[in-house]
């Protein structure tokens, strides 16, 4: 006899919050990485972002923490079919960090310590929908959550949203990163199911 039937999804969300197709909520916080976990102490941590022209901007701890923050709150999906509801975060708009960075590119090469990659359209980084977080829940971002700071771009299924964000490649082509030069979406929508290429 099967414990869970074939049917069973998890708990049902809550009144007036949706689940994109396929999801189930959680109330936990699952980590999920592709190798191990990098700790990357504030005092050598630094992000860059580099124009399609090999002009590089750089920020250390101190100088991404002085800037202007926000406290989203959003909803995650990830790939393997969870969801978790009003996850609270502090951290820099990429609004803010990329407001006096001339370009014309159209794509971002998103690196991370520890060697990760992943690609996103320049344009789901701007106007209001991605943050360089740097909190989780009113504390510092954990390392097993991508601390000290990731990328969140919560619009997007969670593996958009770089752990230990170290590099901002402005492209004027676009590149896959890890997951999805191994067979996910290129995108990553998850209203759309976008989970594996050809989705």
């Amino acid at each position: 006899m099967a414990i869970i039937s074939r049917g069973f999804h998890g708990r049902r969300p809550p009144a007036g919050r949706k689940l994109p197709p396929g999801q189930y909520e959680t109330t936990g916080f699952p980590v999920l990485s592709a190798g191990p976990t990098p700790r990357i102490s504030t005092d050598k941590w630094e992000l860059s972002v580099t124009t399609e022209t090999g002009r590089r901007h750089t920020w250390d701890w101190a100088a991404l923490t002085k800037l202007p923050s926000e406290t989203p709150t959003a909803d995650l999906h990830c790939v393997t079919k969870w969801s978790k509801f009003g996850t609270r975060w502090q951290g820099v708009s990429l609004d803010v960090l990329l407001a006096d960075v001339e370009t014309a590119a159209e794509y971002v090469l998103v690196s991370s310590y520890g060697g990760y990659t992943t690609n996103l359209p320049l344009e789901d980084l701007l106007d209001g929908k991605a943050w360089i977080a740097y909190g989780y829940d009113g504390r510092p971002l954990a390392p097993e959550h991508g601390g000290p700071a990731r990328l969140l771009v919560p619009h997007l299924y969670l593996w958009k949203s770089a752990k230990w964000v170290h590099g901002l490649e402005l492209r004027e082509n676009d590149i896959p990163g890890f997951w999805e030069s191994a067979g996910y979406h290129n995108y990553g929508d998850p209203w759309q199911e976008q989970r594996y290429r050809g989705d």
